[in-house]
């Protein structure tokens, strides 16, 4: 009279009475067996269930309990319980019909961030019916990695008679934690006293790693320098990495040339010694100057910028050396006076001159006092 459930009632028994037409009648029993189809899918049910879990979270570890159940019977109450993936997690049988979902491998937060995990009860019916729960496994941070820098060592370049604190550059490192264990700080890590930096005008900004210098400095007395920046983040315990940076300091041309030769000290000066007779390109003397600078900014040139007789003298860009430019004749005066100037290639370019005499004698006059300047 309507369906029958197996689950309610896997019997049914009956008095049926027949009766005839004079009265008489007889009972029998009759007894209906319900027999079992495949109708009800496993069902499972979470006892217990731990998320998130730390990313150092030991293998073996129990995430989730549940118990499973499937009201047919026999080969269709028989349940079988499949995990999707195993590489990091799977599934042991515990007692009855209870599974336990474990940790079987290391977990990385900064390599998977969240498993969400398939869990498939099938039973042995024909055809099986299944049923799937879906565990959603967060992985916590812990603090194990260090900050790491955008690059292995940073060269940060400034140009002499600075202005006081002065942006040269940033350092970056970047952590690939979270929260607290990912947020970086930087400083100067701190340096043995029997190794101090050559310059202690350097500073970091703890927040951004913005590097400074504090004081002007002087290229003819510091070129480089060389600290070590440490970023450390705000872990408990805190992980740190170093980094060195290395600060050039740029020349500026703010040295003018100074002449060796001849002296320029006020004294009187000697008087160069010429033969009337020496021919065209004779060497006078030499101006040496020197620059303190670098590169092009202590490159010097020579010029002859004033002297008594200024056809009879020429002074080489390149060297300095002064020599006759043509023929001594007997109009030219026996004292001269010649004033160089050296300049260097700086922009602007500085200059120095230099003050010299020259005397014209005669061979037989300054002959003597001429094998003597050779010999000196």
């Amino acid at each position: 009279t309507k369906p029958l459930d197996f689950e309610e009632a896997d019997t049914h028994e009956l008095s049926v009475r027949a009766t005839d037409g004079g009265g008489l009648s007889s009972i029998c029993k009759v007894l209906v067996e319900v027999v079992d189809v495949n109708d009800n899918a496993p069902e499972l049910a979470v006892s217990s269930f731990s998320s998130p879990l730390p990313e150092n979270t030991v293998p073996g570890t129990v995430v989730a309990l549940f118990t499973v159940r499937d009201r047919d019977s026999g080969a269709n109450g028989k349940i079988s319980c499949a995990l999707d993936d195993q590489l990091f997690f799977s599934l042991r049988p515990a007692y009855k019909n209870y599974y336990e979902l474990v940790t079987v491998s290391a977990l990385d937060r900064e390599r998977t961030a969240r498993y969400v995990l398939g869990v498939t009860a099938a039973d042995a019916g024909s055809p099986p019916l299944t049923s799937t729960h879906t565990f959603t496994v967060d992985i916590s941070d812990v603090n194990d990695n260090a900050p790491v820098f955008n690059q292995t060592s940073y060269t940060m370049y400034v140009r002499e008679n600075n202005a006081p604190t002065v942006f040269v550059g940033a350092v970056s490192a970047a952590d690939a934690d979270v929260g607290l264990n990912a947020k970086v700080t930087y400083s100067l890590a701190p340096v043995p006293a029997a190794e101090r930096p050559s310059c202690s005008c350097i500073s970091v900004n703890s927040e951004n790693g913005h590097v400074f210098v504090l004081r002007p400095l002087d290229y003819e007395r510091l070129r480089q320098s060389e600290v070590t920046v440490s970023a450390s983040d705000a872990g408990s315990p805190p992980l740190r990495a170093n980094v060195t940076v290395r600060l050039v300091v740029l020349d500026e041309n703010d040295n003018a040339p100074l002449v060796l030769y001849p002296a320029q000290d006020g004294s009187a000066a000697s008087s160069e010694l010429v033969p009337v007779s020496a021919e065209p390109g004779y060497l006078v003397t030499k101006v040496v100057a020197v620059d303190a600078d670098s590169g092009q900014n202590s490159w010097l040139s020579y010029h002859l910028l004033r002297a008594t007789e200024p056809g009879l003298f020429s002074v080489a860009v390149q060297s300095g050396e002064v020599r006759l430019k043509r023929p001594v004749t007997e109009r030219d005066s026996a004292k001269h006076k010649l004033l160089v100037l050296v300049r260097d290639n700086g922009k602007p370019p500085l200059s120095a001159t230099a003050a010299l005499s020259a005397l014209l004698l005669k061979n037989k006059d300054c002959h003597p006092m001429y094998n003597n300047r050779l010999l000196e």
